[in-house]
């Protein structure tokens, strides 16, 4: 479980494992791709994501999408049958950034299921850095940025549009590659400053970036940029640069020759799936690994009972924090047999306050099995947006978290004495005027 932001990354962790990052290690452990965000941000001039076949290894392919949830038991039962998997990562098939809800609560649930496992994503940058300090909070020990460029012109020829999430429009040509540029520098940056592990990804696409790419690796050298895979394009038919070709091999040598004097290559790089599982080379396939993506895929968890219930609290014993500034969640289960009738079940951490009204989305998406929440305060948008997804809001004042559980999974309302006196804003106490994160108010108004 994450509590708090660190500065350095994952010390207890031994980040020799990683199979991509250090040559020795493909031999020993495999890594295991979870496929959970499907939308991308930039559309490359090389890429084609509309179709799959389960003998193509390459980026942006994938079988079936999971969501968090499903890619968190997917998890699970891979490591048990695979414990030579060392590294749980998410590289697609869009842009886990362009998917931040599905990539950081799959994050959340890897690290709280599996503490010693790593963690790694795969981006092309754009809309990365405003989620390093929580990338860094998690242990996510390794980033691969995806780094063709840093000159805007050659950038013009390669990305045919860039969305900025700010504006929510689509930039073309110079301004589209300038922006990308941008925050990929922005990213790197911060990335470093956490002490986070960064491989920069580059494609190497002949007559475009061929003879640009050793003075971009002088530069990502001087960011601090601990790893370079230049990786050859793959021509797709039908994508505008399918007529530049593949490099020879003699070009790519020359390039990693190049490079290789200002960062260290990898050379071993498999041009894995986005639901890869296995070791670099030697890939679970066929049913094994299909058959049960598929299965996870499939189980939905709309049809689930919501028996659960779901306590903001911040020692575990009163329920004493707001909707709105709750960090993780408490969640019990109803058990017959247990002397109060519930038990505990797990903690599950809060989505991130920058996502906006998503936020109450995806915390509906995380409680997924909870039928009642009970908070401090809660404000009337988030009450309402929680309530609609079907996860009852309970405010009450401070108070014993054991009585009230007892008397909700009883089916009975809380004890006069427990329940909130309405006011302020729309039915909290706070008024909107205590301030916290996000610039909402502390129960989410």
């Amino acid at each position: 479980m994450v509590t708090s932001p660190c500065s350095s990354v994952a010390n207890d962790l031994d980040l020799t494992r990683h199979p991509c990052f250090g040559a020795g290690a493909k031999q020993l452990y495999g890594r295991i791709h979870l496929p959970v965000a499907p939308r991308c941000n930039v559309q490359c001039n090389f890429c084609d994501r509309r179709y799959d076949c389960a003998n193509e290894s390459r980026p942006g392919v994938t079988s079936s999408m999971l969501k968090p949830q499903q890619a968190a038991d997917y998890l699970d039962e891979m490591l048990e049958k695979h414990p030579d998997i060392s590294v749980a990562g998410i590289a697609g098939p869009g842009d886990p950034f362009a998917n931040p809800i599905e990539t950081m609560t799959t994050l959340q649930l890897a690290r709280q299921r599996h503490p010693n496992l790593l963690l790694c994503v795969a981006s092309n940058g754009l809309d990365l850095a405003p989620y390093v300090d929580e990338l860094a909070a998690l242990e996510v020990s390794h980033v691969t940025v995806t780094v063709n460029t840093f000159d805007p012109k050659i950038g013009a020829k390669i990305y045919a549009w860039v969305r900025n999430r700010k504006t929510r429009m689509s930039l073309q040509g110079l301004r589209g590659a300038g922006l990308l540029i941008e925050r990929q520098r922005e990213a790197i940056r911060l990335l470093k400053e956490k002490k986070i592990i960064v491989k920069v990804n580059t494609i190497i696409m002949p007559g475009i970036n061929d003879a640009h790419v050793a003075e971009l690796s002088q530069e990502l050298h001087g960011m601090g940029v601990d790893l370079m895979n230049c990786m050859p394009l793959i021509p797709l038919r039908g994508t505008p640069l399918e007529v530049v070709g593949k490099p020879t091999d003699e070009l790519l040598s020359q390039v990693r020759s190049q490079t290789g004097e200002f960062i260290p290559q990898m050379a071993h790089c498999a041009h894995c799936r986005a639901d890869a599982v296995g070791k670099l080379g030697n890939e679970l396939t066929g049913p094994e690994k299909n058959s049960l993506l598929e299965l996870y895929a499939k189980k939905s968890r709309e049809n689930q009972p919501r028996r659960c219930i779901a306590v903001a609290t911040s020692g575990g014993l009163q329920v004493d924090q707001a909707l709105g500034e709750a960090q993780r969640f408490v969640v019990f289960a109803p058990d017959p047999q247990a002397m109060m009738g519930f038990v505990f079940q797990e903690i599950r951490l809060a989505p991130n306050p920058s996502l906006g009204v998503e936020r109450w989305r995806a915390l509906a998406d995380v409680l997924y099995d909870c039928k009642t929440v009970l908070v401090s305060a809660a404000g009337v948008g988030p009450r309402a947006v929680m309530e609609e997804l079907g996860v009852n809001v309970a405010e009450m004042e401070r108070g014993p978290v054991e009585e009230a559980l007892q008397a909700l999974f009883a089916g009975e309302t809380l004890p006069a004495f427990m329940q909130r006196i309405k006011s302020g804003c729309g039915g909290s106490s706070c008024g909107g005027n205590k301030k916290r994160r996000g610039g909402e108010g502390c129960c989410g108004c």
